[in-house]
């Protein structure tokens, strides 16, 4: 008998993330960030998180602006649609609610650090990061010397949580993804749990029909979680576009604190579970999914 990790937000949440855990959300860039699993952080008041992700878009302002963060490793923190992100800049510059520490990357350097966590090496080396201000920002990186080759030693990460975004996972957490991969790949591997954030629920037969799009295996997973709409305002290829308007109310509403406060008791704490987000947006969120589709041409895995 399969063993089914299916477990609800709130318990993967709870069980899964603890205080002071450093916490991959947003590996894939600008889609499928899991801003269900955000939402349900801030409504179980999780703190002294460190946040890592290449670009998270709006979902590191809010938990920064929440109180959850206490140190964010990114290349980017902020809105996409509008570029400044509000709490990251109170946080910055008046300590509010708290200054949050920075370990500054490159989309590039970052992903090199989750890859050597999940390759188990103390580093990778690159030439990229040469001449460029990171290596005053960043001091854990370290120019070397090999012969007449001058490299920059990338650390590893290895995060504690990884919480990632799929189109459909059988209950054992093997799962499809499919899109713009980002680093979720080197986010999973790296990390000591993965916990899935799954559209839909498939048979594995249906997983096992394509094992090219399984990215990481199904042992490395923790928990699945049945989510659908779980990365709203942001798109999952195949079932929902951006939500651009919303991310322009958020950088609107949220330039004062007084502002952000109101929205996310609206948006977040007035909320009790991802279900009454969904019925909140309403035809709101009807209106983003995807109404034709677009395959890509079928291939032969066939050997005889």
């Amino acid at each position: 008998m399969p063993s089914s990790k299916i477990m609800s937000l709130e318990d993967a949440v709870s069980r899964h993330i603890q205080n002071g855990d450093s916490v991959v959300m947003g590996a894939c860039l600008e889609s499928m960030i899991p801003f269900a699993a955000a939402y349900e952080i801030v409504r179980q008041k999780k703190k002294d998180l460190t946040l890592i992700a290449p670009i998270s878009d709006i979902l590191f302002d809010i938990l920064i602006g929440a109180g959850r963060a206490r140190k964010i490793i990114a290349a980017w923190s902020g809105n996409v649609s509008a570029g400044l992100g509000y709490n990251y800049r109170r946080s910055i510059e008046q300590g509010i609610p708290h200054r949050i520490e920075v370990e500054d990357h490159s989309n590039f350097s970052l992903g090199l650090a989750l890859l050597a966590g999940s390759m188990g090496v103390p580093f990778l080396p690159t030439r990229s990061l040469l001449g460029t201000d990171l290596l005053k920002s960043n001091p854990r990186f370290h120019v070397q010397s090999l012969g007449e080759e001058t490299l920059v030693y990338v650390p590893s990460l290895n995060p504690d949580v990884a919480i990632l975004g799929v189109q459909r996972s059988d209950i054992e957490g093997n799962a499809h993804f499919w899109g713009n991969l980002g680093l979720f790949q080197e986010a999973g591997m790296s990390s000591r749990k993965v916990i899935l954030l799954a559209e839909e629920i498939v048979p594995k037969e249906v997983i096992a029909s394509d094992p090219n799009r399984v990215m990481i295996p199904g042992f490395k997973v923790t928990a699945v979680v049945h989510c659908p709409g779980f990365a709203h305002p942001s798109p999952v290829p195949g079932y929902y576009k951006r939500d651009h308007d919303f991310f322009t109310e958020y950088h609107r509403e949220t330039k004062k604190l007084e502002g952000f406060k109101n929205w996310l008791n609206t948006w977040v704490i007035s909320i009790n579970s991802h279900n009454e987000y969904l019925a909140r947006l309403g035809q709101r969120f009807e209106k983003l999914k995807v109404k034709e589709p677009l395959f890509a041409a079928p291939v032969n895995y066939a050997y005889r």
